[in-house]
C-alpha cells in the first residue's frame, strides 16, 4: 500500500506542477458552470431546486476531459525511458497501475468537491432531494473511475500520448454512447447484453437515486478489468525484455 501512495503521490504532484491540474479543474469548472447556470436550463429562472442539469454536463465533460489527463500516465514514462527506471525499484507492475489509477481519481474528486457551491447554492432556492444529488455524485465518481482505467489501460499499450487519447476515447465512446444505442436495434438476449455493457445505463440508473448491486458490480468490473489488463501489458512488456 505505501508503494502505491508513493507512485499516487508522485504522479499526483506532476498534475500540479505542470499546471495540468488547474487547467483542468478550471476547464471543468468553466463548463459545468456556465451550462448549469447560464446556458440552456438556468435553475435562478426556472426556480427548480436539481442539480440534474450538472450532472447531466459533468458526464460528457469529464468523458472528455478523463483521457486527456490518462494519455499521459504510461504512454510517457515509456517514450521517456523513466518507466524501466521505476520498475526497477521495489514495485509492482501492479502497484504502479493502481498508483496512477488513484492520482488520477483524485484529481477528479478535488473537482467535484469544488462545485460543491453549486450544491449549496441550489439548494438554498427550494426544497431539494439531497438523495438523488449524492447518488449523481456517486454516478459520476464511479463513471470516472471506470474510464480512468479505460485510459490507464490506453496509455500502457503505447508511448505516443496521442494515440492513447484516441483509443481511449474509441473505448469510451462505446461504454458512453454506442452500446445503448446498439441494444434499441436488437431484441432479446443480445439486446439486453448490449444494454448492460452499456455505462449510460448504469449511470442513469444510480443518478435517479437508485442504487442497485448490479450498477455496482458493472463499475467494479469495468474498473478491474482495465486495471488487470494494464498489468498484464506491462508483465508481457517485462517478459519480453528478458
Amino acid at each position: 500500500m505505501r508503494q502505491i501512495w508513493i507512485v499516487c503521490k508522485r504522479e499526483l504532484n506532476s498534475f500540479f506542477d505542470s499546471l495540468l491540474a488547474y487547467i483542468m479543474i478550471i476547464a471543468f469548472l468553466g463548463f459545468s458552470g456556465f451550462f448549469t447556470w447560464l446556458y440552456g436550463r438556468d435553475v435562478f429562472l426556472l426556480k427548480q431546486a436539481s442539480l440534474q442539469s450538472f450532472f447531466d454536463v459533468a458526464y460528457w465533460t469529464l468523458f472528455f476531459f478523463i483521457p486527456a489527463l490518462t494519455m499521459r500516465l504510461i504512454a510517457e514514462e515509456k517514450h521517456s525511458g523513466t518507466l524501466e527506471m521505476i520498475l526497477t525499484k521495489p514495485v509492482s507492475d501492479w502497484q504502479l497501475v493502481v498508483g496512477k489509477f488513484l492520482s488520477t481519481f483524485l484529481l477528479i474528486v478535488i473537482s467535484l468537491v469544488l462545485t460543491l457551491p453549486y450544491y449549496i447554492t441550489v439548494s438554498s432556492i427550494g426544497p431539494i432531494d439531497h438523495g438523488a444529488v449524492w447518488t449523481g455524485y456517486l454516478g459520476l465518481l464511479l463513471m470516472s473511475a471506470a474510464y480512468i482505467s479505460i485510459g490507464v489501460f490506453s496509455s500502457s499499450i503505447t508511448n505516443n500520448q496521442i494515440v492513447a487519447f484516441l483509443v481511449a476515447l474509441l473505448i469510451g465512446i462505446f461504454f458512453h454512447l454506442l452500446f445503448s444505442l446498439l441494444a434499441r436495434n436488437f431484441p432479446g438476449i443480445l439486446g439486453s447484453t448490449l444494454n448492460y455493457l452499456s455505462l449510460d445505463t448504469h449511470y442513469n440508473s444510480i443518478t435517479r437515486g437508485v442504487i442497485d448491486t448490479k450498477d455496482i458490480i458493472y463499475f467494479i468490473s469495468v474498473i478491474f478489468i482495465g486495471l488487470f489488463s494494464s498489468e498484464l501489458v506491462l508483465s508481457k512488456r517485462n517478459i519480453s525484455d528478458n
